[in-house]
């Protein structure tokens, strides 16, 4: 036995650095938030759906995608990229329910529809930042160039309501990587995915009513973050009866500033 590993001692150093280099990596890759579009699954209905990552290793970034699941509460987002006439009957149906949701605005939204947004924030919504252009945020790796896309938008949203805007950041298209996460919580961002959303933002492919509440009731689940688009015909229609089922079902309605008071005080829990 001596004498084999005598002679094999070089060949068996060269194994043992190779395995650690292998293990050093696969470690590291584990740790490693993937970059791409965020995505769920949904393995069983009225449970939380499973993102790309965990919300514990989202938190290390300020950034969430679930609330307590403990709780019957919904988080209601949208996300607006351009005004589709739909807004004015969401916001009259958000009244109607003293529910307060997020917005999350581009440039060319705040721009083109200053009363509207004025209307949000007298309203007790949340105007969030989707950035000022809608670029894929995960190819600028450039720090000046990611902070004036929020930037931008803050000063834009300022001048438009006479506020500092609220520290809330969507990636455009959900598309993110672990830098973009590191920048957004440099500048003081917190950064908002979803747990609970569906394909409604094809304006020549709108979803019917019936298919709409099958995918929105069954999945909806505690502390759900869920993302609507508010070009979306079919959610402008379906809202006030969305909103009336979801609450029969026990929910109610939290805000994302709370959302993440919450997070900061308990871990979460997917």
């Amino acid at each position: 036995m001596k004498l084999f590993l005598r002679r094999n001692l070089p060949m068996l150093l060269v194994l043992l650095v190779l395995f650690s280099l292998i293990t050093f990596a696969c470690i590291k890759q584990e740790a490693a938030l993937p970059t791409g579009s965020w995505g769920l699954s949904f393995p069983t209905e009225g449970e939380p759906s499973v993102g790309n990552t965990s919300n514990e290793k989202l938190k290390e970034y300020h950034a969430a995608y679930l609330g307590d699941t403990s709780q019957k509460v919904i988080y209601l987002t949208f996300d607006s990229g351009y005004e589709n006439g739909c807004t004015e009957k969401i916001l009259d149906v958000l009244q109607k329910h003293n529910v307060h949701a997020a917005f999350f605005l581009v440039g060319n939204y705040i721009e083109q529809n200053p009363e509207l947004v004025r209307r949000m924030v007298k309203e007790g919504h949340i105007v969030g930042n989707h950035t000022y252009h809608h670029p894929d945020m995960s190819k600028i790796s450039d720090r000046e160039q990611f902070r004036k896309e929020l930037e931008s938008l803050e000063e834009l949203y300022t001048q438009t309501t006479g506020e500092p805007m609220q520290k809330y950041y969507r990636p455009p298209q959900g598309i993110y990587s672990e830098e973009n996460l590191k920048m957004a919580d440099e500048l003081g961002y917190k950064t908002v995915f979803w747990s609970l959303a569906y394909v409604d933002w094809l304006n020549d492919d709108q979803p019917t009513s019936e298919e709409a509440f099958g995918k929105l009731i069954p999945r909806i689940h505690n502390g759900a973050v869920v993302l609507l688009h508010s070009t979306s015909q079919t959610n402008a229609s379906i809202l006030d009866e969305l909103l009336t089922r979801w609450e029969e079902l026990g929910y109610s309605f939290g805000t994302i500033d709370a959302l993440f008071e919450e997070n900061q005080e308990a871990p979460l829990t997917a």
